[in-house]
């Protein structure tokens, strides 16, 4: 059943924002806890995750959303500013600002863990603290040179700029920090990564999937290879967080697709810590289990029928359907759901829980909150056919591929084994993506090679991104994708079936494929992004 909801608070978590200079200045400077023992270590690192999601900011600034008109009401200031590739104006749990703080301190706290491991002299029962501190660095920084700078680039490496990378605690009342570049931030990246991927050790965590875990931290590190341009080191980690039998690690979307499509039941079996699929289980204040749910929020800049039907669900290399129908989703055992009305046009994979977090039931106040998973064996399994498509390894890549279409699609209706020739042949006769005849095939533009359009590899690379886009809808991964291979989007207005306008565009390597930095940041004295 659809449900308007009615709208709370909105509360930050930043508590520590409204208090003055004088007010920190009180306090003495060692006026805290010591974090002298490996158990304290360990308890200080369930802090190193950021409690803020970069999801909504990302996704809404992809081609996964459009705009279905002014004349719908149900929409925030801060949606129509992220879809629009604006500076946000409001504060908000999910505005670039909240998620810069969060992993910033996120970061400060695996520093703090970094700091008392080298105070008490490395002691053997801090091995895999340090690993999963080093870990959650790197992968904060990671999120957040991917969204406040451009894609990673050998040709512009000494030109990017990139984001402040931290490796030890602030101790300075006001300390200012150089930008640096991307190429820079990706080397301080990986050398965390070199460092803290031997030293994780699942033994330690009551419950590992809350924690960087073996096949989390190599599923990040696959990933992160990929996104270096370093494909045998992506193909290395994507193996090691798959093991020999990646099938059997992969969503049981039958059983998902057998529960009740409403926003709770579904979207919180999908982010079960039982299942093996999930490596890494995160929780945020986010609505994003309102956004992408079967609610009016944010159904003016939304996943609609039109891009489900022409881009991420149908022209598959698979099969497709006529466009007038809903016949598409016959090809998924978890089949995405339509959600239509006056002001509503959702077609959504339930894949985030709403849930509220009442500070005063009275007054009905609180934060919004979801769980969500950043990192998966559906993940690992396309980052790997990815990089081995890049190496021209077709037959490992089409295993893969068909690994992943053999778990999720509908052999009733479809044949779920691609063939080399297939994938050639859709890529060959599907044309090429227009803002007013939308296609899934759009020009790549990466900067880190020339592809021939109409080659084998062309061909391979749009059917991985085709299931990667569909694989993490929803996941904020798209705009990252769009960044590294150099795709042009639009905005667009939509109704139904129909391009009504086409109102902008983000061109290649656009100044605003890079968020710009918080006001108050800027306002400190970071030099900010270029607009």
């Amino acid at each position: 059943m659809i449900k308007k909801y009615i709208k709370l608070a909105y509360l930050l978590p930043l508590a520590f924002a409204a208090v003055s200079c004088d007010d920190y200045l009180d306090e003495m400077p060692d006026n805290r806890a010591e974090v002298d023992t490996s158990e304290k270590i360990e308890k200080l690192l369930v802090s190193a995750y950021p409690e803020n999601s970069y999801i909504l900011c990302t996704e809404l600034a992809s081609d996964n959303v459009d705009d279905y008109s002014a004349s719908n009401p149900e929409y925030e200031r801060i949606h129509e500013e992220l879809y629009n590739w604006k500076e946000v104006s409001e504060d908000d749990n999910e505005s670039p600002k909240s998620v810069w703080s969060a992993l910033y301190g996120a970061i400060a706290n695996a520093n703090q863990a970094l700091q008392a491991i080298n105070d008490l002299g490395n002691p053997e029962s801090t091995l895999a603290s340090r690993g999963e501190a080093l870990l959650c660095r790197a992968y904060a920084h990671f999120l957040l040179v991917n969204m406040f700078s451009q894609a990673y680039s050998a040709q512009h490496s000494t030109s990017d700029l990139g984001i402040p990378f931290m490796t030890a605690p602030e101790i300075e009342l006001n300390p200012k920090y150089e930008r640096g570049t991307v190429a820079e931030v990706y080397e301080l990246i990986d050398k965390d990564l070199q460092e803290g991927l031997p030293l994780i050790n699942d033994a330690i965590y009551d419950v590992p999937k809350y924690h960087f875990n073996q096949k989390a931290a190599y599923t990040f590190a696959a990933r992160f290879y990929l996104f270096y341009q370093k494909w045998d080191k992506a193909i290395e980690y994507a193996s090691k967080a798959l093991g020999s039998a990646p099938q059997e690690l992969l969503r049981d979307v039958s059983y998902i697709a057998s529960l009740p499509a409403n926003g709770q039941v579904r979207p919180e079996a999908y982010n079960s810590s039982s299942l093996k699929c999930n490596f890494l289980l995160q929780t945020g204040y986010s609505a994003l289990g309102l956004v992408f749910g079967p609610y009016y929020v944010c159904s003016r800049y939304n996943h609609g029928n039109m891009i489900a039907n022409m881009e991420t669900f149908n022209f598959a290399p698979w099969g497709s359907y006529d466009t007038s129908t809903y016949n598409y989703r016959r090809m998924y055992k978890l089949y995405p759901n339509i959600y239509a009305g006056t002001n509503l046009d959702k077609t959504l994979v339930m894949s985030s829980p709403y849930m509220f977090e009442y500070t005063d039931p009275v007054a009905g106040i609180g934060y919004y909150r979801t769980v969500y998973c950043p990192l998966t064996a559906e993940e690992a399994l396309i980052t790997r056919a990815e990089a081995y498509v890049m190496k021209e390894m077709y037959t490992e890549a089409l295993a893969d591929i068909n690994t992943w279409t053999g778990n999720v699609l509908n052999t009733n209706y479809i044949d779920n084994n691609l063939t080399d020739e297939e994938i050639q042949t859709w890529a060959k006769n599907l044309p090429y993506h227009q803002f007013d005849a939308p296609s899934p095939k759009k020009h790549l533009n990466p900067d880190f090679m020339t592809i021939e359009e109409g080659s084998k590899q062309e061909s391979f690379i749009h059917a991985v991104l085709y299931i990667r886009r569909q694989e993490l809808l929803h996941k904020g991964m798209r705009f990252f994708d769009i960044k590294r291979w150099g795709i042009e989007i639009a905005r667009r207005t939509v109704d139904g079936l129909n391009v009504v306008s086409v109102d902008d565009t983000l061109k290649v390597r656009d100044n605003r494929c890079a968020m710009q930095l918080p006001s108050d940041v800027i306002a400190a004295g970071m030099t900010p992004n270029p607009r």
